[in-house]
């Protein structure tokens, strides 16, 4: 037996941690931490151990699929597959043009760092508008705010852990998400020196949420967060706590921001926060007096009614205390390859440039917001998708309105999966097509360069061969473009010189990037520096500088004033939305949030064993004041119903969450080709979400997932019409 162990990295969330495969004849058996990894050293989180068990899973699928009409799957070659589809693509092109054709990303794929760059190629290469990503039920409106305040939507602060005295953490919970647009490798360890050396961490959650529990915890209403931060800028502002120098030398339109705090005092907003006016004052002078602060905000600030207004205000609060590009504050990554600028070269840096037929909503990074892209399909017109493609997402499960996407897809003339599963979602495709894991492909972490909070960097080689005959996203669409006369990338010239033979693979791209970067070995002229020889040479990575590097606020930005942006109309006009906004229907007297767990990844490791022990099951947390008064009882199942749907799950009764509120976790209720998933049960949350455009965030399009008011009720006293799973497909043949 042939045993060897190759040293790689993790790509299920954003710290990448160090890993070591052991491989036995040529088959992965076990993945471990990296003892050597420069930042991890030695940690992994229980998703990184048990990905193996996702690389070797018996209901993965590891062959091309396609449909039969009754529904079911049949082996077919790769051949077989991709010609048929190149036959019917080319002929929706040409019918109904290339704007016909669309594509869904999921979360994984923006851990490739060639995927997404092919998919952007084939899109650009048809003239297509139809971008989706996993990006508008998570994270959008971080970057449309980012767009506002620095003219690039890519350009995103992050707090420096290392040096700060005071940590304010807005909806996140980085002790299970382990951190998120922010690559913190052990962040647990980092949070915990904080207040090590004397500092202080407060999260803001409607949960006591496992960060939470270890830290100070402002227990807010749901959807609120807006409120809260506006307070806090007007108490600031009203007693003079704010860094005139700072404003005066790093910004334009501090008036207009403090002309919309001005009416929002702790007085007259502690009713909406749930929180007492002088503690939210307290906060805020805290904030504003700290030596060194950084704010930060992540999902659960992003998922709200006005996420994009609530991202804006999180970077604001960092400049008028003076904590924006500085030592301890929120700062900006340094990375060898400046990404930010990349997108913009490969037409991805963009925000509004289009918008989506339905609604009228715009792009972010190039991706229209996933909740109309059902109506897309089914709303007749110019550009009406005929044909869709999804790569590493189940949007089924994901988007608002599931059920909708489901009856859309089956009246559209093509679906096609690259997957490593029947999911959801690509049970009612023409074609599944097996996708390669992370451990069968090269990978480097190109997006994350710039949000790592101790600058790395780090590449990877394959671990295994692909199992069965499972291909990456790449290659496929290369495959698929060449039936149709297309050349997948987003560059003229690259598609000019492709037409004639000269193609690129992502690895000499990302090579010339790199040595050409300003880290860069310039082709031998620096010694010393970068290339993917010497990135292979060093497999455990290589830490490029002790800390964030201050003071390059003014090379960052893209606005020709050099100087962030405070004063946007579009976020005035954000503001005076949310003043308007009717708050209460005593219809639906609670509010409901999302719940992120340790041992679950969105909705793609439900079927791993080592994740599933111990009888895992969806549960909505009520607080048991409220579980009283609905006569519920741990364990009980309730029914929980809003204006757009209803689900059942189990009661867990808990005061971790705060009264009035009911905290569910997404990406259960499957029923799809994986049978571990399937009979853990579970209902879909965001079958309580609205896809329709008016109930999408307005600047970003992000789906409204945070605040949803509902009511709740024992299954056994409610009326109920509602079925919880329709009967499971056949797994992969």
């Amino acid at each position: 037996m042939a045993t060897t162990e190759k040293v790689t990295y993790c790509r299920i969330c954003e710290p990448l941690c160090g890993m070591v495969a052991t491989v036995e004849d040529g088959r992965l058996v076990q993945v471990r931490p990296d003892g050597e990894h420069p930042l991890s050293a030695g940690f992994a989180c229980p998703k990184g151990i048990a990905m193996a068990e996702v690389v070797n899973d018996p209901d993965r699928v590891t062959h091309p699929l396609r449909r039969k009409a009754d529904g079911s799957f049949e082996r077919v070659s790769w051949t077989q597959a991709l010609d048929e589809i190149g036959e019917r693509l080319g002929r929706i092109v040409k019918e109904h043009g290339g704007d016909a054709v669309g594509w869904y990303m999921g979360n994984p794929g923006a851990f490739s760092y060639s995927h997404p760059l092919w998919v952007k190629g084939f899109l650009d290469a048809l003239g297509s508008p139809h971008s989706y990503t996993a990006s508008s039920q998570d994270v959008s409106n971080r970057f449309a705010a980012s767009w506002f305040l620095y003219g690039s939507p890519y350009i995103v602060p992050i707090p420096d852990l290392a040096r700060t005295d005071f940590l304010l953490m807005v909806g996140a919970n980085p002790l299970v998400s382990h951190g998120s647009v922010l690559s913190a490798p052990r962040i647990k360890d980092q949070l915990h020196a904080i207040t090590a050396r004397g500092g202080r961490i407060v999260v803001v959650d409607p949960r006591r949420s496992e960060t939470a529990r270890a830290f100070e915890h402002l227990a807010v209403n749901p959807d609120s967060d807006a409120w809260l931060l506006l307070s806090m800028l007007q108490v600031i502002f009203a007693e003079g706590l704010e860094d005139s120098g700072a404003i005066d030398r790093q910004s334009t339109g501090a008036e207009t921001l403090r002309r919309l705090a001005a009416d929002h005092p702790p007085e007259a907003t502690e009713g909406r926060i749930g929180v007492p006016a002088e503690e939210i004052r307290r906060l805020a002078r805290d904030l504003a007096t700290a030596e060194r602060a950084a704010v930060y905000g992540r999902t659960g600030s992003c998922l709200g009614r006005n996420g994009t207004l609530v991202a804006f205000l999180l970077d604001a609060l960092n400049l008028v205390t003076g904590n924006l590009d500085r030592k301890g504050g929120a700062m900006f990554g340094n990375p060898p390859i400046d990404f930010a600028r990349l997108v913009d070269a490969v037409g991805l840096g963009t925000y509004a440039k289009r918008r989506s037929r339905v609604g009228g909503l715009p792009e972010v990074l190039g991706a229209l917001p996933a909740g109309v892209m059902a109506k897309e399909m089914t709303t007749p017109g110019k550009g009406q998708i005929r044909a869709m493609f999804f790569s590493a997402g189940n949007p089924v499960l994901s988007v608002p309105n599931g059920e909708e996407l489901e009856a859309a897809l089956e009246q559209i003339d093509l679906k096609v999966a690259l997957d490593l599963y029947v999911t959801e979602t690509s049970r009612h495709c023409d074609f599944v097509l097996p996708a390669t894991t992370f451990y069968e492909r090269e990978d480097f972490p190109l997006p994350f360069l710039s949000l790592y909070t101790t600058p790395f960097i780090q590449m990877t080689e394959p671990v295994v061969e692909p199992q069965g005959e499972a291909r990456q996203e790449w290659e496929v669409i290369e495959e698929i473009s060449k039936r149709i006369g297309v050349v997948p990338s987003s560059n003229w010239a690259l598609r000019l010189v492709g037409r004639v033979g000269v193609k690129f693979s992502p690895r000499t791209l990302v090579d010339l990037v790199l040595r050409t970067g300003p880290k860069g070995d310039l082709f031998g002229l620096r010694r010393g520096g970068l290339s993917v020889k010497k990135l292979a040479e060093n497999p455990h990575g290589i830490v490029l500088s002790e800390h964030l590097e201050g003071g390059v606020l003014r090379k960052q930005i893209r606005h020709k004033s050099k100087r962030v942006r405070l004063d946007p109309p579009e976020i005035a006009a954000e503001v005076d939305r949310l003043v308007a906004a009717n708050g209460h229907d005593p219809n639906f007297p609670m509010r409901l949030i999302g719940l992120r767990e340790l041992r679950s990844h969105n909705s793609w490791m439900h079927n791993a064993p080592l994740l599933m022990r111990g009888g895992r099951t969806q549960a909505a947390r009520i607080h048991p004041d409220d579980a009283q008064a609905l006569g519920l009882a741990d364990g009980d199942r309730c029914r929980i119903s809003s204006a757009h749907g209803a689900i059942e799950v189990e009661t867990k009764v808990t005061d971790e969450v705060k009264q009035g509120t009911v905290a569910v976790p997404h990406g259960w209720g499957h029923r799809g080709g994986w049978r571990l998933a399937n009979s853990a049960g579970g209902a879909n949350v965001n079958a309580l979400a609205s896809s329709d455009p008016d109930d999408l965030e307005r600047l970003a399009g992000m789906a409204f997932l945070n605040g949803i008011p509902v009511r709740v009720e024992p299954v056994g006293r409610a009326e109920s019409s509602h079925e919880e799973a329709a009967t499971p497909v056949a797994g992969p043949v």
